[in-house]
């Protein structure tokens, strides 16, 4: 058997993801990060884009927004704002969310402005990567 340990993922809404895994890949504010058994405790933010669970022996994607992870004693909590498994992914209204957000920064709009169309833009991306990867 594989060494494992217990990853949960946590939106708002609902618990996402429980259960054991092998591995996990996700973004940071510093770029990709592992983590495996025996990790050091640490708690790190997360930022938008896709997470890949290694869960026995096959790799699993979804798509997840900012938060944090808390990694302690081979236990994984991650609480973002959203997370969303492929199939759950409408595929247009994504598009359509990156073409708006990519107007609204051709516009030159104010800096306020510019960081929530920059997030919306990296949201539609990733939820079009993890879906396209799938279907």
């Amino acid at each position: 058997m594989a060494a494992v340990f217990y990853l949960e993922i946590v939106t708002p809404e609902r618990k996402f993801f429980s259960g054991e895994v092998e591995a996990v890949i996700l973004r940071t504010p510093d770029g990709e990060m592992g983590v495996l058994k025996d990790h050091a405790p640490m708690v790190v933010a997360v930022d938008i884009g896709p997470i890949k669970m290694k869960r026995d022996g096959e790799w699993i994607e979804a798509a997840l927004g900012e938060g944090f992870m808390e990694i302690e004693k081979n236990t994984v909590i991650i609480l973002t704002d959203t997370a969303e498994w492929p199939d759950e992914i409408d595929i247009a209204r994504a598009k359509a969310a990156a073409e708006r957000a990519e107007e609204r920064l051709r516009k030159g709009t104010s800096r306020i402005e510019h960081i929530h169309s920059k997030s919306a833009m990296a949201r539609a991306v990733a939820r079009l990567k993890v879906a396209k990867r799938i279907k």
